[in-house]
């Protein structure tokens, strides 16, 4: 049966439920982000001990329920670890080494460095008494990589993949109205991709709780069909049901407009799903006048899904959507709502300077920003699905996605990743195609291509019928995986015949998946093999290659073809063709990675965009090349363009459409200038001046942060006595900041081997030679006695528990590296008495106020080398003749403090990344160089 509801109790009873939740009963769905105050160390690939003595246990985790061991222990002592939030990137943090990996930007973590491959995470919530009843999981968006999790000691689960979001159920492990322990082990030891791929819990994490009977993870999928001013709604849901009830449930889907106004809603009442069953339901509903999605308004809608049982909603769910059409046709190209659109893409790794993989969400905005000012209307996610506020920032911004999975093939493995991403990211208007794989050479010219892509597509759209299915292919466009995919991807012009497939598969739509690597350094005009450096002008990376202008035009001029995504939007970490060490990342990009704009991007937002564009390169310090010859160039969409140097013309020159305009001009310093004309009309001018010396130093917020952000990113640069750029400027740059935090420095130098990140250094150090000498007395001394040496023996070896001493004395030693007064050095002390005194190279040292058991080592007492440490403990007594009694006295923990925040300029910039602090109005970040005027800027 179902129910129309009228609109203004609905939409006010919607406002109720979902909006107050100050007034939610209980029993609705909660989601809560949990990336605060998480705890964090490295341990051991393959050296257990290393590894905090994990899976050493009679009884492991595999084989007893509850048995994790070492820091999957609930009751493991975590208090030496790194505080630290999420999302979380720690290869970012490592120095660079010759010996790592290429692929990844050698940085020294995974794969050949065993002790930065395994991280360690744990954390603790409270979760109360009234949540008994309820389903409480923890949802994780992505671990880099090999991810195993436990909760309160007990295993949920391994996921592989580096890429994929999982969720677990932790209703039966919950100590209700206590405390709960989440831990997390990451294998980063193994690569994925032959790119920069990060290393920990990189994306969000959430603690969810919901009522038995509840929408199912992902477990909504809405289309929609548009028939003259009106569309008609497809919403499909998955309840699950984790409990025994067996009765009716109502099921009312509302839609929300961007206003919030309520435009739709509609009910159906149905039978609860048997126990641990779930059941699909479809409900259609209308929408009059649709407001569509497309890339210059993106309009979004809300569903809102709501589970009723005996009256009372037990679970509500929202599932943001838009309202298009997309369409490929084989002669005219891609189409939106009904309008021929030429994609404009790039395709984009997922890591940032100074950042890694661990982008702020703010970040993911910033950068689609960036691109659609450029002119670009589609991303390609290259290669795997990406974290979904990527999603949420293109569905926002109006920015087209080729969603990808990460590996071919047509097992468990393979199909489930693809069922995962689909589910996961199949309401996003801004996808407008699924790729299930990229350049698999092995497979793309042969029958196993052609049947690994029939069953993958055929799977695909057995989970999403409403969009095509493509391949990035370049290995030759003949046979195997381009005589079946529905889409053809190509990938560079210089792998195959492209207009020769076309006209033996004329019914087979086409775009370019891979287009226009240029090598090319921002700011730099001479190619420098010695330093790495090429130059920026646009030209073929190798002779069967084509530069970015040719490969537009290709495009451009070809109706059939629907577009193009060029390699790569930015430089990202990893895969530096084509040098190898010391260059750290691709020169590929458009802009950098720190987005700053190489040449390449005025080339593209001349053909690409709107606006009027006049662009002049290169920039006009030549000094010590008084006379020579240089190329000047000019991007542009004007009809003409003159050049003038020091006020003397040299000539107007015709724009061709997709083109360029070049000079060849002798250096003289001064001023060069570009005056671009429309119609007859000067329309835009461009100049180029010889600067002065340096002399200060100037932060600016870039335009493209989101506003009222809580991170945000910030340029530094160096200016002469009048205010000018210096595009050659390479001064380092100290950065001090109140009110907020640094998240991380960048430059867009590929062969910068400086720091992204600046943290304390915690090293731990283990306590060795334990020994014990029984006491006569509990009486505990404050002054260290002497003691024999003869009578130490290995402690709590072969101890008789049931007839021990009044007290001990142990002896231990541990290492100091140095013996700064800067550093900190920390006793974390694990209780092996009921009462203990420690004394420190027979120094007696006190717990600290914040915790009874750490103790605070002064300088004054330690050493450089070996130290000694004396505890004097009553022994503590087995309850049961079971009970595992602890004989690890502690360790001791010694932190380097963090250098200064800093970064050499490269050709003029560098970029600060940083992030308020809670409740602070305003953030005062101050940049500072040697023999320059101090910058500051205030972030209200």
């Amino acid at each position: 049966m179902k129910t129309i509801f009228p609109k203004k109790i609905l939409f006010y009873f919607i406002l109720l439920t979902s909006i107050c939740t100050s007034a939610q009963n209980k029993s609705e769905r909660d989601l809560t982000l949990i990336d605060k105050e998480w705890r964090f160390s490295f341990g051991h690939l393959y050296d257990t001990q290393k590894d905090f003595g994990h899976a050493e246990g009679y009884f492991s985790y595999l084989t007893k329920t509850g048995f994790g061991d070492g820091p999957a222990a609930a009751g493991f002592d975590d208090r030496a670890w790194r505080k630290l939030d999420l999302p979380h990137d720690w290869a970012v943090e490592q120095s660079f080494s010759e010996k790592a990996s290429y692929s990844h930007g050698f940085k020294t973590a995974g794969k050949g460095f065993p002790e930065k491959s395994i991280g360690w995470y744990r954390k603790k919530i409270n979760i109360p008494e009234s949540d008994k009843g309820r389903i409480i999981s923890l949802k994780f968006d992505g671990v880099f990589r090999n991810s195993k999790v436990f909760f309160n000691g007990y295993f949920l689960g391994t996921e592989e993949s580096g890429y994929n979001g999982f969720e677990y159920d932790v209703s039966a492990y919950v100590n209700y109205g206590g405390e709960n322990t989440i831990v997390v082990r990451v294998d980063a030891s193994m690569e994925e991709g032959w790119f920069y791929e990060g290393a920990g819990i990189y994306r969000h994490v959430y603690l969810q709780k919901t009522s038995p009977i509840h929408v199912a993870e992902n477990g909504t999928y809405v289309t929609s069909e548009i028939k003259d001013n009106n569309a008609e709604i497809k919403a499909e849901i998955t309840i699950e049901n984790k409990g025994n009830y067996k009765g009716s449930v109502e099921i009312i889907q509302t839609i929300i407009d961007t206003s919030g106004k309520q435009v739709a809603t509609i009910s159906e009442n149905t039978t609860a799903p048997e126990f641990y069953k779930t059941a699909v339901h479809t409900l259609k509903l209308n929408v009059k006048n649709p407001l569509l999605w497309d890339i210059e308004s993106p309009n979004l809608y809300r569903l809102v899904t709501q589970i009723k049982q005996e009256g009372k909603v037990i679970d509500s769910y929202e599932t943001a959507f838009g309202i298009r059409t997309i369409k490929f046709d084989a002669e005219k190209g891609f189409f939106l709502n009904g309008k021929s659109v030429k994609l404009k893409g790039t395709n984009n790794h997922q890591d940032h300077a100074g950042i890694g993989t661990a982008l702020p969400d703010e970040l993911q905005y910033y950068r689609i920003r960036k691109l659609k000012e450029m002119g670009s209307n589609a991303y390609r996610c290259s290669h795997h699905p990406p974290t979904p506020e990527l999603l949420k920032a293109c569905d926002e911004l109006g920015m087209l996605v080729i969603d990808e999975t990460r590996l071919m093939g047509i097992n468990n493995y393979h199909l489930n990743d693809l069922k995962q991403m689909i589910e996961r990211d199949r309401n996003h208007p801004s996808i407008f195609c699924w790729s299930v794989g990229n350049e698999e050479w092995n497979i793309e010219g042969n029958i196993v291509g052609e049947r690994v892509t029939n069953v993958m597509q055929d799977f695909t759209k057995s989970i999403d019928a409403t969009r095509p299915v493509t391949v990035g292919i370049s290995s030759g466009f003949r046979s195997g995986i381009s005589s079946v995919v529905e889409i053809m991807g190509y990938n560079y012009l210089g792998n195959g015949d492209i207009d020769a497939h076309r006209n033996q598969f004329k019914q087979q739509p086409g775009m370019g998946t891979e287009e226009g690597s240029t090598f090319a350094t921002r700011g730099v005009y001479f190619t420098d093999d010695v330093k790495h450096y090429q130059s920026a002008y646009d030209k073929k990376p190798r002779p069967t290659f084509y530069s970015i202008e040719e490969g537009w035009k290709f495009y451009a001029d070809r109706p059939y073809l629907a577009g193009v995504f060029f390699w790569t939007g930015f430089d990202y970490r990893g895969e530096p063709t084509p040098y190898g060490w010391p260059s750290v990342t691709s020169y590929f990009g458009m802009m950098d990675v720190c987005g700053f704009p190489k040449d390449n991007v005025f080339y593209l937002k001349s053909w690409w965009g709107t606006e009027p564009v006049l662009h002049l390169l290169p920039h006009w310090n030549w000094s010590g090349m008084e006379d020579k010859e240089i190329d000047v160039w000019a991007y542009s969409n004007c009809d003409e363009v003159e050049l003038f140097l020091n006020k003397k013309s040299l000539g107007k020159k015709k724009m061709a459409q997709n083109g360029h305009l070049e000079w060849k001009v002798k250096y003289e310093p001064g001023t060069l200038e570009a005056i671009g004309y429309k119609n007859g009309k000067k329309m835009l001018t461009e100049v180029q001046k010889t600067t002065g010396k340096p002399e200060s130093v100037k932060l600016s917020l870039d335009k493209e942060n989101p506003s009222n952000a809580n991170v945000v990113v910030v340029t530094a640069e160096v200016m002469d006595k009048n205010g000018l750029h210096i595009p050659t400027a390479d001064n380092e740059i100290m950065f001090t900041i109140k009110g907020g935090k640094i998240l991380g420095v960048g430059n867009g130098n590929p062969t910068s081997l400086e720091n992204d990140k600046f943290i304390d250094v915690i090293d731990l150090v283990a306590i060795n030679k334990f020994e014990e000498q029984k006491l006569i007395t509990a009486n505990l001394p404050q002054e260290l006695p002497m003691f024999s040496d003869t009578e130490w023996k290995e402690a709590f070896k072969d101890r008789d528990y049931k007839n021990q001493a009044p007290s001990y004395v142990y002896r231990g030693e541990f290492d100091l590296k140095s013996n700064n007064a800067s550093n900190s050095v920390n006793f974390f002390y694990k209780k092996i008495g009921i009462d203990a005194v420690v004394f420190i190279n027979g120094n007696k040292v006190t717990p600290s106020t914040e915790d009874p058991l750490k103790y605070v080592l002064n300088s004054t007492i330690l050493k450089q080398g070996k130290n000694t440490i004396h505890i004097i403990a009553t022994p503590l007594q087995k309850e049961k003749d079971w009970d595992v009694m602890n004989t690890n006295p502690g360790v001791i923990q010694f932190v380097t403090p963090a250098e200064s925040w800093k970064r050499q300029l490269f050709n003029g910039y560098a970029q600060i990344i940083i992030q308020k602090e809670e409740g602070v109005k305003e953030i005062v970040l101050s940049a500072s160089a040697k023999g320059l005027r101090t910058g500051t800027l205030v972030v209200k």
